[in-house]
């Protein structure tokens, strides 16, 4: 099996329309994520802990929109296989304090996904 999606995120010019929105369309439960991100959402879709969960946060460039993350083991091998099979790196293996890394690449026609690699020694 390849590489499954383990987190998304969805970026808005307004956080508040958009969390109401999801919450009474889709039920989701989206609350503040810390005090380190306080304008960063933390969505949950399901009561399970197997589902993965998402975030919002404030749009950073117009274009902006839903991200997903993909796991992998290892940021740097899959960065290669974007590159070698069409697509771009536009943002390189970056450190999330305590998570993981992750990596934002596009697909050869250019639709955005992430790659992210579970690491709580992160820094």
């Amino acid at each position: 099996m390849g590489a499954e999606l383990v987190h998304f995120e969805i970026a808005a010019d307004d956080l508040e329309k958009m969390a109401s929105f999801y919450r009474e369309t889709l039920g989701w439960t989206i609350e503040p994520g810390s005090l380190e991100y306080p304008d960063y959402l933390v969505i949950k879709t399901s009561d399970r802990e197997d589902m993965p969960c998402g975030g919002m946060m404030k749009k950073m460039m117009p274009e902006q929109g839903l991200l997903n993350y993909y796991g992998v083991d290892s940021i740097e091998e899959f960065n290669a296989k974007v590159r070698e099979n069409g697509g771009q790196v536009v943002m390189e293996k970056m450190p999330v304090p305590g998570m993981g890394y992750f990596s934002v690449c596009l697909d050869p026609e250019g639709n955005p996904f992430g790659l992210w690699l579970t690491d709580e020694s992160a820094g």
